[in-house]
């Protein structure tokens, strides 16, 4: 039988039954029952009924976590029909607490758009969508009726489904949380039902991650030094004393997929969402004196710094006047200014400042061209 880890206790015996009546050579398929016995909630924000002829659960508060009891997921397909009111209704997935876990939801009111659903997984609490807009994505849905939802899951790869099982609506080539197994869960104001659980069954899917284009353009600059976190104090937007002095240790992080330095994964949350500042730094030799455009991606705000001296300012945050394109995101295309280069080595200092969801930089030059980087 493959192996998926549930215990058969009383209240889970519909469970255990399902994954017991299968044939030789036949899959396991696990029909999780819509039944409070099966589902840790707190009081009062959940309930269990019969919905248009099925059973069915229905989450009565957007901020509440519906948990599924007693199962560890890591590869397979989950299919379930879900029919949401609030903003936001998710449903997590190889959940290791509320921490730590991998996050599909949708964008209830903007069916249609192109950013109707995400993939987002938390990593110490946080919510990474601000660093990850590839992988969000266009779907129809209505509020009035049910949306079938189809995840196919392998190792470090997803298929995403809406309505349409025929075609994926969005394709995550690389997951992107902490965790590789883990429980299941809910939240957002949404009614539930119909909830297959198909362990193993990845329709071929890979479990390696997929192609990272990027990878094929030298111009990104991926190898940085960082130094440690510091809370910044409260109405100082920016100092130079904060600069780590010369005995300051710094360690080396590289650039992730299309050329993210994620900070989060770095550092993490800060405790009570402090706003928190960090210093990067890197080298650039170049053959000869030139100027290079530098396309900067960062959340939330830098100050740049080329050999020693100011050379570029900005912030991006999201629901403010001073976001960038696209919707306060990072991404490399967020800034874009002349880089100038002397010949030689030249030190690119960034200093990172950050209160609100997901931090990190991404930097490309125009052009790979005379010059060599930290590797």
């Amino acid at each position: 039988m493959t192996k998926i880890r549930i215990a058969c206790l009383f209240l889970l015996l519909p469970l255990c039954v399902a994954a017991q009546k299968k044939k030789p050579g036949q899959q396991e398929v696990i029909k999780v029952p819509l039944e409070a016995g099966h589902w840790a909630f707190q009081p009062g924000t959940v309930e269990f009924i019969t919905y248009k002829s099925v059973p069915a659960m229905k989450l009565l508060h957007s901020n509440d976590t519906v948990v599924l009891k007693d199962l560890d997921f890591t590869n397979g397909t989950i299919e379930y029909d879900v029919q949401a009111t609030s903003p936001f209704a998710s449903f997590y997935f190889r959940r290791m607490s509320r921490k730590e876990n991998e996050c599909f939801y949708f964008r209830t009111p903007l069916s249609g758009t192109g950013d109707a659903v995400q993939y987002a997984p938390h990593i110490d609490g946080i919510n990474l969508w601000d660093m990850l807009d590839q992988y969000q994505a266009a779907a129809w849905f209505s509020k009035d009726d049910w949306s079938h939802v189809k995840l196919v899951i392998s190792g470090k790869q997803m298929r995403v489904y809406v309505n349409d099982t025929s075609r994926p609506v969005l394709e995550v080539p690389r997951l992107e949380g902490n965790t590789w197994h883990g429980g299941l869960a809910f939240d957002g104001q949404a009614i539930i039902a119909n909830l297959v659980v198909k362990p193993d069954q990845t329709e071929g899917l890979p479990p390696g991650e997929g192609i990272d284009i990027t990878n094929n353009d030298a111009s990104y600059l991926r190898t940085w030094q960082i130094s440690q976190p510091m809370n910044t104090p409260e109405k100082i937007d920016f100092s130079m004393a904060w600069k780590p002095g010369t005995d300051a240790p710094w360690e080396t992080i590289r650039a992730e997929r299309r050329g993210l330095v994620n900070v989060t994964r770095k550092f993490g949350s800060a405790e009570n969402r402090a706003r928190r500042i960090v210093w990067l730094k890197t080298n650039i030799r170049s053959a000869v004196a030139q100027t290079r455009q530098l396309h900067l991606g960062f959340s939330d705000e830098v100050w740049v710094f080329i050999n020693g001296k100011y050379l570029y300012v900005d912030k991006n945050r999201y629901g403010s006047p001073l976001l960038k394109q696209p919707d306060g995101r990072c991404t490399v295309d967020n800034a874009s200014f002349p880089l100038p280069l002397v010949a030689g080595d030249n030190e690119v200092l960034i200093a990172l400042a950050n209160d609100f969801y997901g931090w990190g930089i991404m930097a490309k030059l125009d052009k790979f061209e005379d010059m060599t980087f930290d590797k």
